[in-house]
């Protein structure tokens, strides 16, 4: 087929540093494995608009949204970079995105390797087995506290107004009030429950093991939560061999952390997902292991979890892992879409690569116990790819 259209979104801070390191495995795949990739930078971001005024250039959205396969995105959000309304710099970037390409699920694996060392009162060492870490982290991405948020900034990216919902009191609150709507739709609940379903049953073939759902709300007090769990008691009818399961967004933090290997899928609205998969994230190393896929009908973007951290930009020091995962996220979206096999492959020798650095005495940066700079990560991981291709393809 003709090249995947990629548009790279650097973004600000260290997300140019990790996105650089995407790009060199990313040019060593076209180079050594069955696939081509037409590869389109844009600046954007806070920095971006300290320099310019503007969160991107003219037109990028519609980019985005009309000529690529797949969105790779750094990392957003500068010092001191916010708009004239207060919204953060940026925030018409991957918010808009988030919200204008409909990119509804918002997909976080969890998955720990062998040889990470977790960072715990200050010291690094081995607190989850890797045999036993393994699930992936459903949020959805379009409703909830953060929906008005997300269409302003999608209104935002293609230039439209803002509609504004106007509550105009709140019985029994005296003096100054702001407050944040948080909608839940049956249509949103019903797609990505049936989301996380099909996921399942994907899991379920390539590990040749059964996969349970857990939905996580807290449906015991919240009307918009009581939704969201009858509509997966509905969906998950529809799937018998898929084992239901259920939980509270309070108790399932401690569930999370003490018996991880109970979880497969988990799948929770809005902003509880925001929360869970940052905690879940401890699990694996931390942020800097942690990546990220935004899923739609259409589109798709994939992104680390982790910020731009400016402390850290410029020093070559921070955590490439988390971009080269979501990368291995976009290859492995891109094959499943495309009915690619040898894209398929490439995504499964990426993360291969990356397993293989971290489980020997290979590179490893700051924040997992080692020395490395982001680059020296990067090149092991490249290398490494180089090695796996050349031996499956040639």
């Amino acid at each position: 087929m003709s090249a995947y259209r990629i548009v790279a979104l650097p973004g600000d801070g260290t997300g140019r540093e990790v996105m650089r390191e995407a790009l060199k495995v990313l040019d060593v795949i076209q180079k050594y494995g069955p696939v081509d990739f037409d590869i389109r930078e844009i600046p954007c971001g806070g920095q971006y608009y300290l320099e310019t005024g503007k969160q991107w250039p003219e037109g990028s959205f519609e980019i985005c949204r009309d000529h690529s396969d797949a969105i790779l995105l750094g990392a957003i959000g500068w010092p001191d970079a916010r708009l004239p309304n207060g919204d953060v710099a940026g925030g018409e970037v991957i918010l808009g995105l988030r919200s204008g390409l409909d990119l509804y699920a918002n997909v976080r694996p969890v998955k720990l390797y062998e040889g990470i060392l977790h960072k715990v009162h200050g010291v690094h060492k081995k607190v989850w087995d890797s045999s036993l870490v393994d699930l992936v982290m459903v949020r959805e991405n379009t409703e909830g506290l953060y929906h008005s948020l997300l269409r302003r900034m999608a209104q935002s990216a293609i230039g439209e107004k803002d509609e504004k919902l106007v509550i105009e009191r709140f019985p029994g609150l005296e003096g100054e009030v702001r407050w944040d709507p948080r909608p839940i739709s049956r249509t949103g609940s019903e797609r990505i429950h049936r989301f996380c379903f099909d996921l399942a049953e994907r899991r379920a073939n390539k590990l040749g093991r059964s996969q349970s759902v857990t939905c996580v709300d807290k449906s015991n007090v919240l009307r918009g939560c009581q939704l969201f769990r009858a509509i997966f008691r509905e969906i998950s009818d529809q799937y018998p061999d898929v084992d239901a399961k259920e939980a509270y967004i309070d108790a399932f933090t401690m569930w999370l952390v003490r018996d991880p290997e109970d979880l497969d899928v988990v799948v929770l609205p809005n902003m509880f997902g925001d929360i869970a998969t940052d905690l879940a994230s401890v699990l694996q190393g931390g942020m800097g292991m942690a990546a990220s896929a935004n899923l739609g009908d259409r589109h798709m973007l994939f992104e680390p979890v982790h910020g731009s951290a400016p402390k850290h930009a410029g020093k070559n020091i921070v955590n490439p892992v988390a971009m080269l995962s979501s990368l291995q996220l976009m290859l492995e979206n891109l094959a499943i879409r495309h009915s690619d096999e040898g894209l398929d492959v490439c995504g499964n020798i990426l993360q291969e690569a990356i397993s293989d650095v971290l489980s020997s005495d290979g590179p490893k940066t700051y924040d997992i116990g080692g020395s490395s700079a982001t680059s020296e990560v990067g090149d092991a991981v490249a290398s490494r790819v180089r090695e796996l291709l050349k031996t499956e393809f040639d």
